[in-house]
């Protein structure tokens, strides 16, 4: 492999795992001695997971196939490092070793220093990165039965991030494997200075010398400043007055859904496209999983953002409207678009899903929100935000019927956050607000409630 390709491979995934892959490669070792110290049997999600590939002779070909394919590949880099796992009997183990674990910041250079933090966010991510992006990784990740499993799984880990037992990662350090605890000075430093430089329309709200719980709704005279477990404090939410509501009452203004980096919109979509072809064509009905509302949007207008590792997982409402209807449409977790994998000539990435951002819209969990906007030039507009890998747990916290002003909790990501879609219909005339170019490499957040766009 190619130098300047390794390079690419070390843009990953919206900071959820760190820039650094030889930290990621320590931390797959660390949860196999892990493994190895602990061993146990393997909970019964996972041991059902097993039975169904070893029962499907062509899926059983095609995970092992994966699994050896990322192996070879892998040995072809010039990284110091023994690939791992190795097959999927190594994963299963590993897997297992991560379901009484929670992600980990990490001290991205060396102890004692204040280089920036990073995360292993993906910690399932981090040991498929490389079998995912092979032919074999797209066959068995979009496989339904697999992904039936795969809830499963996620679903048993979840009960882990939201107990107490989760909390050992807000204040343990281990320096002698760069593990920083999240409300460490540093840790903190990072998240504050995310949400200090994202970007709006009015001036910053956030003041340079403001702390944690300036920003941040907690309490720092408790150990773990309040939160109950590792997704109360992935969810956790800003203080009063950090994110105002641009133009409250200004119908024409269009407000931003989520904390998020701008990566593009998409005029005259249509309705039904090819999202699995290399220019990733956004396709309406798929992404809305065939709604009976889709035809009416037929033609419209995609806006995309992303969600990186250290930003505010909520969404909240771009309008002022009613809630028409609400849906979680279950999809897949870790399948990406063929082209932005090892066969993208740009070279074989960790930040694959990344770059399949428009196809996983048609593909992945998400959610759907329908909203009537007051105003008659939007009039019916959705909300579609789109889980990745584990990430994948979108709760909807309003219902049909309800009554949203601009700034209105819609919901949240749970362990995470991911990418999200604002669609309009044919015919709404929106002129975008332009903080800096759109696209995967866009370096700063979009305020949350900050205008996005303006009917014109």
């Amino acid at each position: 492999m190619e130098a300047t390709t390794f390079t690419k491979a070390k843009q990953l995934l919206g900071s959820w795992l760190p820039q650094d892959p030889q930290i990621i490669e320590n931390w797959t070792l660390k949860i196999k001695e892990f493994t190895k110290k602990n061993p146990t049997p393997l909970i019964p999600e996972i041991s059902e997971f097993q039975n169904l590939v070893y029962s499907d002779p062509v899926l059983y070909a095609n995970v092992q196939g994966m699994f050896a394919e990322a192996h070879f590949l892998k040995k072809q880099t010039p990284l110091p490092w023994e690939p791992e796992p190795v097959t999927f009997e190594d994963f299963l183990v590993l897997l297992n070793g991560i379901m009484q674990t929670a992600p980990e910041a990490y001290q991205t250079g060396a102890p004692g220093s204040q280089s920036p933090a990073g995360m292993i966010g993906f910690p399932i991510n981090a040991l498929l990165a490389w079998p995912m992006a092979t032919n074999f990784g797209y066959d068995v990740f979009s496989n339904a039965l697999v992904n039936q499993q795969l809830k499963k799984i996620l679903n048993y880990w979840s009960k882990f991030l939201v107990s107490e037992d989760s909390r050992y990662v807000l204040i343990e350090n281990d320096p002698s494997e760069n593990v920083i605890a999240w409300l460490s000075d540093l840790a903190q430093s990072e998240m504050m200075q995310v949400a200090q430089g994202a970007l709006g329309l009015e001036p910053n709200p956030i003041p340079p010398y403001a702390t944690f719980s300036d920003i941040f709704q907690s309490n720092p005279s408790d150990p773990y400043y309040g939160f109950k477990s590792w997704d109360d404090f992935f969810t956790r939410l800003f203080c009063p007055n950090v994110r105002p509501v641009t133009a409250p009452n200004d119908d024409s203004i269009i407000v931003n859904a989520c904390e998020s980096a701008p990566l593009q919109v998409a005029k005259n979509v249509a309705l039904s496209d090819q999202f699995w072809l290399k220019g990733q064509p956004y396709s309406l009905e798929n992404m809305m999983n065939f709604d009976e509302l889709a035809p009416q949007f037929g033609g419209g207008t995609v806006y995309q953002a992303f969600l990186s590792a250290l930003s505010y997982h909520r969404w909240h409402s771009p309008v002022n409207g009613k809630i028409v209807k609400t849906e979680i449409v279950n999809g897949t977790y870790y399948l990406e678009n063929l082209y932005q994998g090892f066969y993208n000539p740009d070279g074989p990435d960790s930040s694959a899903p990344n770059n399949s951002q428009p196809f996983l819209t048609a593909v992945a969990t998400r959610a759907l929100i329908f909203i009537e906007a007051d105003n008659p030039a939007i009039g019916l507009m959705c909300v579609i935000p789109v889980g990745m890998a584990e990430v994948s747990s979108c709760q909807i916290t309003v219902k049909a019927g309800d009554i949203v002003k601009k700034g209105d909790e819609l919901g949240m990501f749970h362990f995470g956050g991911s990418t999200h879609c604002l669609i309009f219909r044919s015919g709404v005339n929106l002129d975008f607000t332009t903080y800096e170019n759109p696209g995967l490499d866009a370096p700063n957040n979009i305020r949350v409630n900050t205008q996005i766009a303006k009917v014109v």
